[in-house]
């Protein structure tokens, strides 16, 4: 295929980030009031690591019993997760500067999306020294709604450029990635098992491809080939 824009998901697929999402997650159910005990934090965060991939906003809407106590309690995890970020927990799945790199290298755009908020998705940025590495980074306030609907994808798209959905692959670690990446019409839509779900779930949500990590993109697309 002719590729002209890749679209990656952060946590999981480009970043490692050690467990700080649930850390913070269960520390913002805890202080809202959304699970008091041992049983309900387990549910809920089995319901977060179901989810993972869609807005934190809506996960919180989901589990709270009104939007107050949902608006609270993502005010508490966006607060959490930068205070996480800044002890250094955070760092680049390996090989993802150099795809980065390699990608740009033959014209191809860049475009980081997520589940968090645009504050919290530039902190990591930030953190990583990513800025110049990518070409558009977008959150679900930016696009209007977030995965498994296809604004995202879409937006970048529209963004960088492209000239149409089959130039572009949608890379991520969970099945709301994949289901995203169809939705949009990308001409690939690749999941990844450095992050949350396995190879089957990625499958049946519509992986065209699945690999071990980013690391192995290049190859998939045959980045060094003539072709390419």
């Amino acid at each position: 295929m002719d590729v002209e824009l890749v679209v990656f998901d952060m946590a999981g697929t480009t970043v490692q980030d050690e467990g700080l999402v649930e850390r913070a997650f269960a520390l913002a159910v805890r202080t809202v009031g959304i699970a008091d005990t041992d049983e309900a934090l387990a549910e809920a965060l089995d319901y977060v690591r179901e989810t993972m991939g869609r807005s934190k906003m809506e996960v919180f809407r989901a589990l709270a019993t009104d939007e107050d106590a949902a608006q609270h309690a993502n005010a508490v995890f966006e607060s959490t997760y930068l205070e996480l970020l800044q002890e250094g927990g955070v760092r680049g799945i390996e090989g993802a500067e150099d795809l980065f790199r390699d990608l740009r290298k033959v014209g191809v755009k860049i475009a980081l999306i997520t589940g968090f908020s645009r504050a919290t998705q530039q902190a990591i940025i930030e953190e990583l020294g990513w800025k110049d590495h990518i070409d558009l980074a977008l959150s679900p306030t930016d696009a209007g709604r977030g995965r498994p609907y296809p604004d995202l994808p879409l937006m970048a798209l529209l963004r960088t450029g492209a000239t149409n959905v089959a130039a572009m692959v949608v890379v991520g670690d969970t099945a709301s990635d994949m289901i995203s990446g169809v939705n949009a019409g990308a001409g690939l839509v690749v999941g990844v098992l450095s992050g949350a779900h396995d190879a089957d779930t990625l499958e049946e949500a519509g992986a065209d491809a699945v690999i071990e990590s980013i690391a192995d993109l290049a190859e998939l697309l045959g980045l060094n080939d003539d072709t390419f």
